[in-house]
């Protein structure tokens, strides 16, 4: 499934995004706003678009890294997993945090405007830096009373920066961890479960742990990747999405 170009108007110019539309579209559909990982829109960023569109979303991915110099849209290089890290940690140092949350958020208001989106269904879906950032930009949303239908978070590596946010996060949402993370260590993971869940108190709070896999164990790279934790993580997450942002598939 292919994607085409979706200008996203922000308030520093036009974003270029990538749109992925379900085949054989009749009617609005729920949307997604799709936000990367520290490595950008990669081939296996593009891939999970591509992924939830076949589910029967819209599904836009802002090219955050297009704000800068030279201008990218995803590392593929990864033979030095070393050199590959520390690019993409570079990479997202150089893109100031508000810069990119008003731009997840200027992502959410062009799918919501485009005719092929029920403008009342859309919601938020980040990996890693996009899984925190997803987190910052629903209670930003919130705050300006347009909140995201959902929200789905991937081991958010800023979390433990934004707990102070967690009661502005109202949506129902999912986020999955790692035990054997090594950026966000268990007593951290802990804390990001006691806030985002009230203490357990918020049912529409789901709390994914993942039994021996580490950070971004998503990513099909060799050094990342957890296959019982990817699949279990992806079927969950399928039907929280058929649950709480059903689609026409």
């Amino acid at each position: 499934m292919s994607a085409t170009m979706l200008p996203i108007p922000t308030d520093a110019g036009d974003l270029p995004g990538l749109l992925w539309l379900p085949e054989n579209l009749e009617e609005p559909v729920p949307g997604l706003v799709v936000l990367q990982e520290i490595f950008g829109l990669s081939e296996y960023m593009q891939q999970r678009c591509a992924d939830l569109a076949a589910l029967g979303y819209a599904v836009l991915a802002p090219q955050l890294f297009a704000r800068l110099d030279p201008p990218l849209v995803g590392l593929e290089d990864w033979d030095d997993f070393d050199s590959w890290l520390t690019e993409g940690v570079t990479l997202t140092g150089q893109l100031p945090w508000e810069r990119a949350e008003a731009d997840a958020i200027a992502a959410m208001g062009a799918l919501r405007a485009h005719g092929a989106v029920d403008s009342e269904q859309v919601g938020l879906l980040g990996f890693c830096y996009g899984g925190g950032l997803a987190f910052a930009a629903a209670a930003s949303a919130a705050d300006e009373q347009r909140p995201p239908s959902v929200l789905v978070s991937y081991y958010g590596s800023a979390l433990p920066t934004l707990l102070h946010r967690a009661p502005l996060v109202g949506a129902p949402s999912l986020h999955h961890f790692g035990t054997a993370d090594a950026f966000i260590p268990a007593e951290q993971v802990e804390q990001i479960r006691e806030a985002v869940t009230a203490g357990g108190t918020r049912e529409q709070v789901r709390f994914e742990l993942h039994e021996g896999a580490g950070h971004a164990f998503d990513n099909p790279h060799p050094g990342l990747h957890h296959a019982d934790a990817a699949e279990a993580a992806w079927q969950r997450t399928v039907g929280f999405l058929a649950e709480n942002l059903p689609s026409r598939a």
